[in-house]
């Protein structure tokens, strides 16, 4: 985009973590911001955060997997902030067990918010964004979109779909005036583990994991650039640069490598238990 000077910017999942740096870096950079979360005073933290840096801001409590009211949001931005230029649809949850042992009642949670809740912030805005002289669509799916890992097996499921949809995007949308980016995060210092479905025995691991990634405020920044420069694809951290590279040069053989790298933080686990 040439511009983000008093343009309208949605993001979704706006109250905690990598949505709320976004909303914020975007509107450091000129845009009005429309947000949505299911918590809401993380929300409304993010809505001062944003309104303190001289940006409009509409906001709704809203659960993104939720057809009727991801279009009353739309429908919202349409009237209250003239339609959004820029779709970043971040919402997302982790589901984290074997798929042996998940529940079909955990997988329709997931891919209801991982998956109809992007389609959905598709679908609903492009309208919006096809009138406008530029916009852009940007699609968080994530590393374990690009890799199989164990026990994450419906969260890689949502996630491998978000980067089908958004690669296909992308082509369909070539004539457009509307661009379109995926983006693949590694390790995030966010609070993803805190509202997922995780085993408790693998609670603690993935949150030391998690901690110790790139700060939301950085990522937000390098998504903010793919938006600016059109990139269609952004990978997030030197770990997802790293599983992106090797499911690239050894595409069979790197699930024996994922399986090693587990089984080594598994047994030393078990070995502080000791």
């Amino acid at each position: 985009m040439r511009s983000f000077q008093d343009r309208v910017a949605v993001v979704t999942g706006a109250g905690s973590g990598i949505g709320q740096a976004v909303s914020v870096e975007l509107a450091r950079r000129g845009c009005h911001v429309a947000m949505m979360d299911i918590a809401q005073p993380g929300l409304e933290d993010t809505a001062r955060q944003v309104q303190a840096l001289g940006r409009k801001t509409f906001i709704q409590v809203l659960d993104v997997g939720d057809r009727g009211q991801m279009q009353a949001f739309a429908d919202g931005v349409q009237s209250e902030l003239g339609g959004a230029h820029i779709v970043v649809n971040n919402a997302g949850v982790n589901l984290t067990t074997s798929f042996q042992h998940g529940s079909i009642e955990d997988w329709e949670w997931i891919v209801q918010i991982n998956l109809w809740g992007v389609i959905y912030g598709c679908k609903l805005f492009l309208p919006q964004l096809l009138a406008k002289d530029e916009a852009h669509i940007v699609n968080l799916s994530s590393i374990f979109g690009i890799v199989g890992v164990p026990s994450q097996s419906a969260y890689c499921a949502t996630k491998f779909a978000v980067k089908g949809l958004t690669e296909t995007l992308h082509i369909e949308l070539q004539d457009t005036a509307v661009g379109v980016t995926c983006v693949h995060p590694g390790a995030i210092a966010t609070n993803i583990i805190g509202n997922g479905r995780i085993d408790a025995s693998e609670k603690k691991m993935a949150s030391k994991l998690i901690a110790a990634g790139m700060k939301p405020a950085r990522a937000a920044e390098h998504i903010v650039d793919a938006i600016k420069a059109n990139k269609p694809r952004l990978v997030l951290g030197g770990d997802a640069r790293f599983m992106d590279r090797m499911a690239r040069v050894i595409p069979v053989k790197y699930r024996g490598v994922m399986q090693w790298y587990m089984a080594r933080l598994e047994a030393k686990r078990q070995a502080r238990k000791i």
